[in-house]
């Protein structure tokens, strides 16, 4: 990390935000496993049962709710690895598509924020 303050935010205010993200990072994964083994478990007690058209439509209910879930957690993790990243070049706090900075209110709710809450919102609109 270089020895300047980046985006205009203090080292201990990076270093929290470090520290923060290391933390997320640890737990989206811990829940990505943790789900996985309930699933793998499940599939074992329960895997020659019959299953009846409203179990399956449940599970199939159930199974998208899940990848839309699990879609959101990639994209999460896919930020926060590139704000760990920003955090040692030292760019952290600056926007990916324009190098504005961004708000630090943005930044201590979302820590993992690599885009000002405007380009995020037209990111999403475009999809």
């Amino acid at each position: 990390m270089s020895s300047e303050p980046q985006a205009g935010l203090s080292r201990t205010f990076i270093e929290q935000q470090r520290q923060r993200l290391v933390a997320l990072r640890r737990r989206l994964l811990g829940s990505e496993q943790d789900g996985l083994a309930g699933e793998r478990d499940f599939q074992l007690e329960h895997g020659d049962e019959a299953a009846e058209d409203e179990d399956a439509a449940q599970a199939s209910s159930r199974h998208e709710i899940e990848q839309a879930l699990h879609d959101v957690d990639d994209r999460r993790l896919a930020n926060i690895e590139r704000a760990l990243q920003k955090i040692a070049e030292g760019s952290y706090g600056c926007s990916d598509l324009s190098g504005e900075p961004i708000p630090l209110v943005r930044l201590q709710s979302t820590p993992e924020a690599v885009l000002t809450v405007h380009e995020e919102r037209a990111r999403e609109a475009r999809g």
